[in-house]
């Protein structure tokens, strides 16, 4: 039994959904997407798994319940196929009034099985599981739910055990932000911890946050997708994975950068972008990649000879950003840099880099907070 009995619309309905691109509706229920579903036939399965990761994404409303309820169905990757099925699928998190309230285990539901090459080997089918929230204060309050930042979650129904209403918190800034594992934030212990969030709430702006794991590689699909959609204002944080993977080299990348700006500008001609280089990551910094994992340790397997013949290593990559946003702030004075060490520095790596490569949940509040101080502060390039 259940006094949640009131079962509210997840769409045409009271409910906002935000931090998601695009809401689509599934054999179960609904799912948020990061990307717009026009972008699967671009892209592969690796990028699709991080499009419909929930990091960033809540569900928004006005209430006065003392209980709420979320069916869902999460899908959760597996890293390899000979360990026993995972228990872990991350936090919903809720906020009311702004402030946290708490977290909720997600239940597992779909497993998807990976190979050591990360390609899909196996689907494990699950079932939707409840997750519910007690104890709410009294009285109309604003609440936000949070979805697991790193797991795929289809929504199917929420109720609550009285009537919900739109939020009537004031429309606030929309800031865009876009990059690597190191945006969608993974090993933060909850949905609150992903530093964009972090920022985001430090600040008062709503957060599109469009950190694609293993997936930040100037794609143009992506471009395309971050220009349709309303902001205002955008960061971009380039330069881990096309480093890592020895995507580009010097005389590739800048065209790249250049047309992924160039497509974004199409639809903000005038928002201020930030263009954000990487935080510190010992293995790349002079040595080229591709990388590897040896012993659970991020290592890079380049020839460092080949840095002349145009490899990049992140010092290149800071650099060549930095050369790029110089030369378009000549006719464009919306454009910015931001040096990825003043976030997480060199000095600090042995301390906030759990692996070699992400930030620990402290190193993600480390960069939340300073990211909130160096581009929203004052004279800061977002501040607006």
């Amino acid at each position: 039994m259940t006094d949640t009995v009131l079962r509210i619309p997840l769409v045409d309905g009271p409910v906002d959904i935000r931090g998601a691109l695009e809401i689509v509706p599934t054999a179960v229920g609904v799912l948020p997407r990061r990307l717009p579903q026009w972008t699967v036939a671009q892209s592969d399965l690796s990028m699709e798994r991080q499009a419909t990761a929930g990091s960033g994404v809540r569900l928004v409303f006005r209430t006065a319940a003392r209980a709420v309820e979320l069916d869902v169905l999460t899908t959760v990757p597996q890293m390899a196929v000979d360990e026993p099925n995972p228990d872990d699928a991350g936090m919903f998190e809720m906020t009311v009034g702004g402030e946290p309230f708490g977290v909720r285990k997600a239940p597992v539901g779909n497993v998807i099985q990976l190979d050591a090459t990360y390609q899909e080997a196996g689907f494990l089918p699950g079932e939707p599981a409840r997750v519910r929230f007690d104890g709410l204060p009294d009285g109309l309050k604003d609440v936000e739910i949070w979805l697991p930042q790193w797991v795929r979650t289809e929504i199917v129904a929420l109720r609550a055990d009285d009537a919900v209403e739109p939020s009537a918190a004031v429309p606030r800034r929309i800031w865009l932000h876009h990059g690597s594992s190191i945006s969608q934030c993974n090993e933060a212990e909850s949905p609150l911890g992903a530093w964009p969030v972090i920022a985001a709430r430090a600040v008062g702006v709503e957060p599109v946050n469009l950190g694609l794991s293993g997936n930040c590689f100037l794609d143009p699909f992506v471009a395309r997708s971050i220009r349709d959609t309303a902001a205002d204002a955008i960061s971009l944080k380039l330069g881990i994975n096309f480093t890592s993977r020895a995507a580009y080299r010097l005389r590739t990348l800048g065209p790249a950068v250049h047309g992924f700006l160039d497509t974004i500008r199409d639809g903000h001609p005038d928002t201020p972008i930030l263009l954000v280089s990487p935080i510190a990551c010992p293995a790349v910094e002079r040595t080229p990649g591709p990388t590897v994992w040896q012993e659970g340790i991020f290592t890079a397997t380049g020839d460092p000879d080949q840095v002349a013949m145009g490899a990049l290593t992140l010092e290149v990559v800071r650099a060549e950003l930095r050369r790029i946003v110089t030369a378009r702030a000549k006719q464009d004075p919306n454009i910015f840099y931001l040096d990825g060490l003043e976030l997480l520095g060199l000095d600090e790596a042995d301390e906030y880099l759990g692996e070699g490569l992400h930030p620990t949940p402290a190193g993600y509040r480390l960069i939340g907070e300073r990211f909130a101080k160096l581009a929203f502060g004052a004279g800061g390039a977002l501040a607006g």
